[in-house]
């Protein structure tokens, strides 16, 4: 039976996103066509670059976070250009490179787990890495590879199912969301790491 409370928090997600984007949206328009108008020459334009990154680096994440934490049927599907576009704009800049491996088009809910996923292991990288995401015979497979990682057992705890989500900070409510939507999905999340390499299995 799926939780009201994870439907509740889906929805707030969807709504949140959905009003964003479209300020956002309009703040890059006015960006451009002030750069079209010479309104960006001289002294202004490190000003305007600045500004037009940071409208950019905004709307890529909006766009992620609305997959990631808003409503997600099973028979909305995405392709997987621009699956990897959603993927790559949150990294765009860091020092964590994402990558989607997966060909073809894929569930909406499918998605929403990998992302979520991803925001799991971005947690795990502190000095930067790789997390790249494909589907296998087995199920969705999730590596996280880096220098260092930095793994909290009672965190990663959660996904295991023996973690305590309410210890959770607002930062770290992917695992928790995770965790719920695996239960209420009917599928296991398996998560195995060593110093350098980390990788959650979804089957």
């Amino acid at each position: 039976m799926p939780d009201p409370n994870a439907k509740l928090a889906a929805l707030v997600g969807s709504r949140l996103c959905h009003d964003l984007i479209s300020p956002v949206g309009a703040i890059q328009n006015g960006l451009e066509l002030l750069s079209l108008s010479g309104g960006a020459s001289g002294d202004m334009a490190p000003e305007m670059s600045l500004i037009q990154d940071s409208c950019a680096s905004a709307a890529a994440r909006i766009r992620f976070f609305r997959i990631a934490f808003g409503t997600a049927d099973s028979d909305q599907m995405l392709g997987a250009k621009d699956i990897a576009a959603n993927l790559s704009g949150i990294a765009k800049g860091e020092r964590l490179r994402a990558e989607w491996l997966a060909p073809g088009d894929h569930a909406r809910s499918d998605v929403q787990m990998g992302f979520l996923g991803y925001l799991c292991c971005e947690t795990a990288l502190p000095q930067g890495g790789r997390v790249a995401i494909d589907r296998s015979a087995k199920g969705w497979l999730i590596r996280a590879e880096g220098p260092k990682l930095a793994v909290d057992p009672d965190l990663w705890g959660v996904l295991a199912g023996h973690g305590r989500t309410d210890q959770i900070t607002p930062d770290r409510v992917q695992f928790a969301l995770l965790s719920v939507l695996a239960e209420t999905r009917g599928v296991r999340l398996l998560v195995n790491s060593d110093e350098t390499e980390l990788t959650i299995t979804i089957c």
